[in-house]
């Protein structure tokens, strides 16, 4: 039997940077029953046959990252139906991607390409044309979302989803049409993502069995990117709790890999309240453990204040009832007791929605009430200063690097400058957290998200910010961590590399705090734990890699493709002409993204980590 103080796990040898300002650098730590137990003297404790004890070779150590607006559940149950265009540096390897994949798509299923992708990150610097998707996909469905703005369908997705020259505009929706009046397979989004939303939903789901393999890869996926923990914002078409069963499943099998807090996202409009009211009385915030637990209400807590962001159109003004839908629903909130998060993209939009939140204040006090805004692009100083006074956080989100050139173009340079004004929000003392509002939006590389806090730059090298509006790589690293973990009222719990926190750590591949600053955008996790236990380990950390699991359809994009990227060997072979099917499949099949094999004969050996970022500054792609 152990003794009390035997650790579970030790490390050593690393240079571990914990955010504990009691303590902010160390070389080993400990662990016991899920928690930090020291840092930096490991050696001092009584080591049992079961202790496990493992050399970091001065590797950096962080704590684990923590998305404050991510969708992952939604995610999870889609995934591994998802090509990712995600990091993708040219358009040429996204089409012979979606060429491959619609080749190995067996007949009823669709190629989605879901979002996380920005024309601006491809070499090409523009979006694909219909004619060539058509020419990629030509009898096999093909949706492909890009942000909030549209989505490009080619002529069997028109058919599977039956639209025809008679098929009439949704409501603020427009079906882009030829001469005739014939579908040509561009969908804008006008005023709001609905026929985006509505249109991808037309497609076939995954079984209830093949939807938890696909979450529990997707999670997986996270964890090499370093990430153990997550605030899920909802989303449209995530119904409570009939979309909640897969997650519920996994947690109570012991298999999810990613601590996950949800918020409840109303799916009725005008029937907001009674959602939440029914919800009010079957959970609760805080209802759960450390793995799974709700977090409380929103993004959406009534359509009419549905704030989307498409930076390719006007802003539209939100609806009159606006005021009166929200007080109801907030009222009913501040008086139960649930935190609350909205969806909030501009200033305008912002203004009306505070007037609300002070008036409910005045009568229903905010006081010790975690609420937020998530996003606050265009948030005006006085409305900053109106948040902090209600006690209010916001949620940061990197969807500026995937969007800002299309702001630029329309308000300029200078209103860019400040959007969102991070700096100032911190200057005010108001809670801040960082994420990405993966994955239909921006990636979900918390990586990209901070290169993009550190440089102010957006995925196609265009610099917005002044340096005044950029952190430092701490500041950036502590709104990952300590930052968003107010936002799932967990501050102190987990966040930093502390005795008593939760042990959630990540060895990098490359050192976060001393990497040129282009190369922030490629690193990953070579070493994962959550809760002390080891959720993704490569490299010389490979043996303690947890067991794989196979990738469910057998036609599943993630099985040749994997996750953020394109594999560098694959790409290779799809310029060789080779059918990227006949890529060596089995690491992806085993839930692994890293192509560590050779491929070809007289191939340069294939990097044995994922190469598939655009801009690393080297000559991968010139071949």
């Amino acid at each position: 039997m152990k003794s009390p103080t035997s650790p579970d796990l030790i490390l050593f040898n690393g240079r571990i940077t914990t955010l504990d300002p009691k303590h902010p650098e160390a070389t080993s730590l400990a662990v016991k029953d899920g928690r930090i137990l020291s840092v930096d003297d490991a050696e001092q404790h009584r080591r049992e046959p079961a202790t496990v004890a493992i050399d970091l070779n001065g590797r950096r150590v962080i704590p684990g990252l923590n998305d404050s607006h991510l969708h992952v559940i939604r995610g999870g149950l889609n995934y591994n139906m998802e090509l990712r265009w995600d990091g993708v540096p040219s358009l040429a390897d996204a089409l012979r991607m979606l060429k491959d994949q619609a080749q190995r798509t067996p007949p009823g299923q669709w190629v989605r390409v879901v979002g996380g992708w920005s024309e601006f990150q491809f070499e090409e610097r523009r979006m694909p044309s219909l004619d060539e998707i058509n020419a990629a996909a030509p009898d096999t469905p093909a949706f492909i979302l890009h942000l909030y703005c549209r989505a490009l369908l080619n002529k069997a997705a028109l058919r599977a989803c039956g639209y025809t020259k008679d098929t009439p505009n949704p409501p603020g929706g427009e079906i882009q049409r030829d001469g005739k009046g014939n579908p040509t397979g561009l969908l804008i989004a006008r005023p709001n993502a609905t026929i985006l939303y509505a249109t991808l939903a037309k497609g076939p789901k995954l079984p209830p069995e093949h939807q938890m393999n696909s979450t529990r890869h997707f999670m997986r996926e996270l964890n090499r990117l370093g990430l153990t923990s997550v605030i899920d914002a909802g989303g449209g078409f995530q119904n409570y709790p009939e979309d909640y069963a897969v997650i519920e499943e996994l947690h109570k099998r012991g298999e999810m890999t990613l601590r996950i807090a949800y918020n409840l996202f109303t799916q009725k409009p005008k029937q907001e309240k009674e959602d939440f009211a029914r919800w009010i009385k079957m959970t609760g915030p805080g209802k759960g453990d450390d793995f799974f637990r709700c977090n409380g209400a929103g993004e959406m807590l009534v359509f009419s204040a549905a704030d989307f962001e498409d930076f390719l159109e006007p802003r539209p003004d939100l609806p009159v009832p606006l005021e009166g839908e929200l007080k109801e629903v907030v009222a009913l909130l501040a008086a139960n007791k649930w935190p609350f998060r909205l969806h909030a993209t501009y200033d305008e939009s912002i203004t009306r929605f505070l007037n609300v939140f002070e008036e409910v204040n005045r009568t229903v006090p905010f006081k010790g009430l975690n609420w937020f805004f998530d996003h606050c692009e265009t948030i005006s100083n006085r409305n900053l200063e109106r948040v902090k006074a209600l006690g209010g956080g916001i949620a940061i989100q990197h969807r500026m690097a995937y969007q800002g050139e299309c702001f630029i173009n329309r308000y300029g340079k200078k209103a860019a400058s400040r959007t969102p004004p991070v700096r100032r929000m911190l200057e005010l003392g108001i809670s801040v957290g960082a994420g990405t509002d993966a994955t239909r939006v921006a990636s979900y590389n918390p990586w990209v998200s901070l290169y993009w806090l550190v440089t102010g730059k957006t995925v196609g090298g265009v610099s917005m910010y002044p340096d005044k509006n950029c952190l430092s790589r701490e500041e950036a690293l502590r709104l990952y961590t300590q930052g968003s973990s107010w936002f799932s009222s967990e501050s102190g719990t987990k966040g930093a590399i502390a005795p008593g926190q939760l042990a959630d750590f990540v060895a990098l591949t490359d050192d976060y705090f001393s990497v040129p600053e282009e190369e922030i955008k490629g690193i990953e996790s070579v070493f994962t734990v959550v809760g002390g236990k080891i959720v993704h380990a490569t490299d010389e950390f490979a043996t303690h890699a947890p067991p794989p699991i196979p990738v469910l359809p057998e036609w599943s994009p993630v099985k040749v493709f994997g996750g953020y990227g394109a594999p560098l060997d694959v790409r290779k072979a799809a310029r060789a002409g080779v059918p990227v099917h006949q890529h060596n499949a089995e690491c992806h099949q085993h839930g692994c993204a890293h192509a560590s094999h050779q491929l070809l004969a007289g191939i340069e050996e294939a990097h044995s980590r994922f190469a598939g970022f655009f801009g690393l500054g080297c000559d991968c792609f010139a071949f």
